[in-house]
């Protein structure tokens, strides 16, 4: 089923024996209250309890970790806008090489303070105006550095898929699948896993409303570039999918819903006072999708993924109160 693609369920199992003792194996969460809303059994994913705050850890941990001795000796770049920053500096500091990671000027603080904690050198951008994937090729070519990008990279792929992994071996058959789109590597490499575990599943994507990218791309059949949005979902703050991510969404995933800020911060307040957690705006985005009823038809059972929780005090509280 996936064998022209560029990455396969195989990869994902063995990301997962690699990333065995390195990523935390986060908590499925359920919620009567949850259920009840929604009219049906919903199964959360935490990633928000993941190492580094995010999921990303297992993708930038899985694409490092296969690097040859000479490239890891050399060290890794990385451009990201907090998340896979800091999950490429960790899963450096974690293989004993350093990292260089381009930040966006504008990138929340906590994010980069972050990043800097686990060692990594920062350099940073405007996203609104520069390039950030020609940025970081010309950085890691400068500095003759092993470049790691956020999404569009088969072992980062591959070890996004372990979330969605872990959740199915949890919760056994779902009906459908919700989980945020960014550049698409957590929904590649999740609609790869539970389409081949479940077959019948319905994936479905999640954007902010203006970064529609990778809808309009699946609509157009091809990938398309949208303006930058700005919206509180910095971590989906994307003008274009990836082409491997896109390549294999087009074959897996179902649909693409749309949440606006409002409903953004609706879902991270219900997160905070009903399911006690704490998520950050792009990783609030699925559950989202779900409350606002953006998703269509119910299913029975709905797996949803929680991508992260990295905001600092200031912002979760200056958002829940907007």
């Amino acid at each position: 089923m996936t064998a022209t693609l560029p990455v396969t369920f195989d990869d994902v199992r063995e990301a997962a024996v690699r990333l065995d003792g390195i990523a935390h194996r986060t908590p499925v969460l359920t919620s009567r209250t949850l259920n009840a809303r929604v009219g049906a059994e919903v199964f959360i994913k935490c990633e928000n309890f993941q190492r580094v705050g995010a999921f990303k850890l297992r993708g930038a941990y899985n694409a490092a970790a296969q690097l040859s001795p000479a490239q890891l000796a050399r060290g890794i770049a990385a451009y990201s806008s907090g998340n896979h920053a800091q999950a490429a500096a960790l899963a450096a500091r974690e293989l004993g090489t350093s990292a260089v990671i381009l930040m966006p000027e504008d990138a929340p603080e906590s994010k980069r303070a972050a990043t800097a904690g686990y060692g990594a050198d920062i350099v940073t951008y405007d996203r609104y105006t520069q390039d950030r994937t020609a940025l970081g090729e010309a950085l890691a070519a400068e500095r003759g550095l092993a470049l790691i990008p956020p999404y569009d990279h088969p072992h980062v792929i591959a070890g996004q898929g372990t979330a969605a992994l872990e959740l199915c071996e949890e919760t056994g058959e779902l009906d459908m699948l919700i989980a945020p789109v960014g550049g698409g590597g957590l929904m590649a490499g999740s609609a790869i896993t539970a389409k081949t575990l479940h077959p019948r599943i319905h994936t479905v994507g999640v954007e902010p409303v203006g970064g529609d990218d990778t809808k309009r791309s699946l609509e157009a059949g091809e990938r398309v570039t949208v303006p930058v949005p700005r919206t509180l979902a910095d971590g989906q703050a994307l003008a274009t999918p990836g082409r491997l991510t896109f390549a294999v969404n087009q074959r897996f995933l179902d649909g693409i819903a749309l949440v606006g800020d409002d409903e953004i911060r609706d879902a991270m307040r219900f997160a905070f006072e009903r399911l006690k957690i704490v998520l950050e705006p792009s990783g609030a985005t699925a559950l989202a999708a779900l409350l606002a009823g953006h998703i269509g038809h119910r299913p029975r059972r709905i797996g949803v993924i929680a991508s992260g929780g990295n905001i600092d005090t200031r912002r979760f509280t200056d958002i829940i109160n907007g």
